[in-house]
This record gives C-alpha cells, sequence and structure tokens, in this order.
C-alpha cells in the first residue's frame, strides 16, 4: 500500500501546484482556455489524427513552458533583494522562451486549420 499511497499523495501535489498557478497567473489561465479552444476547434474540424495529436503536443508545451516559467519567476524573487538586474534577466529570458513556444504554435495551428477554414469559405 505504500506505493499506492505515494502515488496519491504525488497526484495531490501535482493537482494542488495547477490550483496554485490558475488562482495566481492571469497567462495561464488565458493559455489554457485558448488551448481548450484550439481542441475544440480541431473536433469541430475533425482534423486528422496527427494533427490532433500535434496539436495537443502542442498546447501541452505552451501550458507546461508557463508553470516552468512561473516556478522560475518565484525562485527568482527570492532572489530579489540581492540581485534585481539579475532577476528581471531570468524573467525576461523565461517569458521570451513561452513567446517563442506560443508563437510556433500559432504558426502551426494556421498552418493546420487554414485549409479547414478555406473549405468553409
Amino acid at each position: 500500500m505504500g506505493k499506492r499511497n505515494s502515488f496519491f499523495s504525488s497526484l495531490r501535489h501535482a493537482l494542488r501546484g495547477i490550483g496554485v498557478v490558475l488562482k495566481s497567473e492571469r497567462n495561464f489561465r488565458v493559455q489554457l482556455i485558448v488551448g481548450v479552444l484550439v481542441l475544440c476547434t480541431a473536433v469541430f474540424f475533425e482534423v486528422r489524427v496527427w494533427e490532433f495529436i500535434l496539436l495537443i503536443l502542442l498546447v501541452s508545451s505552451v501550458l507546461v513552458l508557463e508553470l516552468f516559467n512561473s516556478v522560475i519567476e518565484r525562485m527568482a524573487d527570492g532572489l530579489k533583494p540581492r540581485l534585481q538586474p539579475i532577476v528581471r534577466d531570468i524573467k525576461d529570458l523565461m517569458a521570451g522562451a513561452v513567446l517563442v513556444v506560443a508563437m510556433t504554435s500559432v504558426v502551426i495551428g494556421i498552418i493546420i486549420f487554414g485549409p479547414y477554414i478555406q473549405s468553409l469559405i
């Protein structure tokens, strides 16, 4: 039973972490809503399986990177009194990483959804 309790304990902590980021990070909430809308749109257009898998991977990549960004920001804030310029750089670098993945996801989304949207017109 030790492994089972350990699993459920780990799951509880992971869900708590997601709850923390949902409550405290507006960008994560926006990205989650956009991700759900993208996947609903994929279902509506009945995209191919590989396209749907790619969209799931892209949505989850943006969300995971935003979670990681939140972790780094909280850690950097702990250093703030001593190292302000480097903390700003760290936060900007992480924001840049999220932006690159998000913009890449948008471009791939346009490539995937483009033909489906054209067929409606």
